[in-house]
């Protein structure tokens, strides 16, 4: 019968204090658990519910940097979630967006669907990466590491976002990463390079990157087989799209430059077989502007529509230093416009501020006159009385003269009487800015809304002269639908700028007071 040997207890010593016993062998440390195999990864894709991206305790930031020891920690530790994990994605970092391949392998690891969409912004580890391409805040080799993977195990490219309705390939286009738009077409090129984005009017990716400026997608797509004649909902082209180089500010003149060089390589790759006007492309820029002009049927000073419905007077046609091709430049009748004639500092007509826009010539059309108050060769004063050319009228119920003109002006907005008043109390001879309206002697001419405009006495007196009178009246009726200017047909930037700025400084301070006179 064999005998057991008693256990020392924990804290004693070789010796007990009676002595005599021998010291019990050292325990041997418990053996170490083998690694746990890796979950399954499930069979069908889930959506994770949003949570907050996990932070060290007594962390110095509010971002979470792979980087940092404790961070990492909690990166690699087995417990983080993978909706944890979503969260650390989506914070818009360099620290993080530079280790997406890293935070990608991770929630693989725990047994991920390669397309589990996150919750709070549904999109899919293959949309994180084409965003995390991004250059200055991602990095595109750490992109292209983990979408490779992804594609790899089976992830959908076509899959979108529910809420930006935008597909990986639309993702990278807008954030300009060549490199991603090479390895998403390697693996689904005839199923996504033409799908469409309805947050972009239905645009394709094409339509996405140039609308973005995205010089390096746009290249990439082209050479990958885009069509550059496709268009979106608008019935606009990918060339059509950019960004007006005119539009931009002075200190945005790299921009400037990617628009026209972007436009002309979408313009240049379209077939010249399609519908797209030929007045669009580069080789028109060495036409006159009045021989465009003439091709177009069209005048300076007569009325047109742009495309998208503003109206307005055509005042300028030709070439720009802002852009390539023929542009018309539109004075509105409303100031919906952009600038006042000049863009970068070089003029190329004149009208009052946010009125004037430029157009490319086959965006324009010529319209009939805008319905006026006019009727039967006569005007209509505020209380629907008609007016002739030379009839006596009140300008607001005290000073007297005679209705010399009726029609839209170059200072302001509307319709507008132009009196000639009785007595020298009025502001001008007729013209104002350099545009004559109508004549009259010094300090009698005045400009009135039909508001406060009344008829007077009977039909038109007869001046001194006779027959003269009728004569001198009947080169102001003419002048009714389109004031005489005193400058070119067509007149250039050069021509434009050697103008004295004396005239702008004066609009600027004398035309809020004339408001207010007649307002009074």
């Amino acid at each position: 019968m064999t005998q057991e040997r008693a256990v020392p207890p924990a804290g004693g010593g070789g010796r007990g204090r009676g002595g005599g016993s021998d010291p019990a062998p050292p325990l041997a440390p418990p053996p170490v658990p083998p690694p746990s195999p890796p979950p399954e990864r499930r069979a069908r894709p889930i959506v994770h519910p949003a949570a907050p991206a996990p932070l060290p305790r007594d962390y110095a930031f509010t971002f979470f940097d792979p980087n940092d020891s404790a961070c990492r920690e909690i990166l690699l530790d087995p417990r983080t979630t993978v909706p944890q994990l979503f969260a650390i994605l989506r914070q818009w970092v360099p620290q993080v967006q530079h280790s997406v391949d890293v935070i990608g392998n991770e929630i693989l690891r725990r047994g991920c669907h390669v397309d589990d969409r996150d919750g709070l912004t549904d999109m899919t580890l293959l949309h994180y990466a084409c965003k995390a391409g991004a250059h200055g805040v991602g990095d595109p080799a750490a992109a292209v590491r983990l979408s490779t993977r992804l594609l790899a195990l089976g992830g959908d490219v076509g899959l979108r976002s529910r809420w930006t309705h935008m597909n990986a390939l639309h993702y990278a286009a807008y954030f300009d990463v060549p490199e991603l738009i090479r390895t998403l077409l390697r693996a689904a090129a005839p199923r996504v390079l033409h799908s469409t984005c309805s947050d972009f009017n239905h645009g394709t990716a094409l339509h996405i990157a140039a609308s973005n400026l995205c010089l390096g997608a746009v290249r990439c797509l082209l050479e990958h087989g885009a069509d550059p004649a496709m268009r979106n909902s608008k019935g606009q082209v990918a060339a059509e799209v950019v960004p007006d180089p005119a539009d931009m500010a002075l200190d945005r003149a790299e921009a400037a430059g990617a628009a026209r060089e972007l436009r002309a390589l979408l313009l240049e790759a379209v077939p010249l077989s399609c519908v797209i006007p030929r007045v669009t492309l580069p080789n028109y820029d060495n036409i006159p502007g009045h021989v465009m002009l003439l091709c177009l049927g069209l005048q300076l000073g007569e009325r047109v529509r742009i495309q998208g419905g503003k109206e307005g007077t055509l005042r300028f046609c030709g070439t720009t230093a802002f852009a390539s091709g023929q542009w018309a430049g539109v004075e509105l009748d409303e100031p919906e416009g952009k600038n006042d004639g000049s863009v970068g500092g070089v003029r190329y007509f004149i009208c009052p501020p946010k009125q004037g826009i430029f157009a490319s010539v086959s965006k324009i059309s010529k319209t009939p006159p805008p319905a006026s108050r006019r009727r039967g060769g006569a005007w209509l004063d505020r209380e629907g009385r008609r007016v002739a050319p030379g009839d006596a009228v009140l300008v607001a119920g005290t000073r007297p003269g005679r209705a010399r003109f009726y029609g839209r002006t170059d200072f302001a907005p509307g319709y507008w009487f132009g009196v000639e008043l009785d007595s020298a109390g009025g502001k001008h001879d007729g013209a104002v800015f350099g545009v004559r309206y109508f004549s009259c002697p010094p300090r009698h001419g005045v400009f009135a809304p039909p508001s406060r405009v009344t008829r007077v006495g009977g039909g038109p007196q007869e001046e001194p002269g006779g027959g003269d009178a009728q004569k001198k009246e009947q080169p102001m009726a003419a002048t009714v639908s389109q004031p005489k200017r005193h400058f070119p047909a067509v007149r250039t930037p050069k021509d434009i700028t050697s103008e004295s700025s004396f005239s702008r400084l004066l609009f600027c301070c004398w035309f809020p007071w004339m408001l207010r006179e007649m307002q009074s």
